[in-house]
């Protein structure tokens, strides 16, 4: 059984709030000049993961504004459904654009170029989004938010993602390898539809209340049934 003495202080919980609203209207920002540096990258290179990516970072405002929302209310928990699922319908939509235009890519419709831009966003990105990932996710779960802790993931996504770009840019401009583009492109989809899911489910793991910002470890700290101690979802 939780402790009900874990659950943070009225006090403690405003503050929480306005944090999570301070770190969604951050993360709305950066975002914004992410997806506009690779939508129009990944147009002039003919890149369909630089267009997943940057559609991935347009996904991520709309989580973010949704959380935003969400703390705007003075009962935030009454939104929670709601924003859960406008993150998971953004996810969908991301996955389903992405994967159509990987497989026209990899059916010949055209070559990923080089390009730089699209090199230097995604490792900036792979500074930045971790730690506002790490960010929201403490101050989701201490204040027991399951959109808050989803909108987190979908952050880690974007460093996930960042790295695959990487990878598939670096891949392609050092071997000519143009088939690694679009099969960046694919993982994207892939890991959005997986988070989708979770978010439709509300399955935001150990969103709970918990004393201090430090990360919820074992069965203790899941005893709201939310997970197990190995987070996976209990049954």
């Amino acid at each position: 059984m939780t402790d009900i003495s874990l659950a943070p202080a009225p006090a403690r919980r405003e503050r929480l709030r306005r944090r999570i609203r301070l770190l969604a209207t951050a993360t709305i920002a950066y975002n914004v000049v992410e997806a506009v540096v690779a939508i129009a990258a990944g147009s002039i290179a003919s890149s369909a993961a630089l267009l997943g990516f940057g559609l991935d970072s347009v996904v991520e405002v709309a989580s973010a504004a949704a959380v935003a929302w969400q703390f705007s209310g003075p009962d935030h928990e009454k939104r929670e459904r709601t924003a859960l699922k406008v993150i998971a319908v953004s996810f969908f939509g991301l996955a389903a654009y992405v994967t159509v235009d990987a497989v026209r890519a990899l059916l010949g419709a055209g070559e990923a170029d080089h390009s730089t831009p699209g090199l230097v966003l995604a490792t900036v990105s792979l500074v930045v989004m971790p730690l506002l990932s790490a960010a929201q996710r403490r101050a989701g779960r201490e204040i027991g938010s399951a959109s808050a802790v989803a909108d987190s993931k979908q952050t880690l996504l974007c460093t996930y993602l960042s790295a695959v770009l990487l990878v598939g840019l670096a891949l392609n401009s050092l071997f000519g390898w143009s088939w690694a583009d679009p099969i960046a492109a694919l993982v994207i989809a892939a890991v959005a539809v997986r988070e989708g899911r979770e978010a439709w489910r509300g399955d935001a793991c150990c969103a709970i209340p918990a004393l201090g910002a430090d990360e919820p470890s074992g069965a203790a700290s899941c005893s709201n049934g939310c997970c197990t101690g190995d987070g996976k979802r209990a049954t």
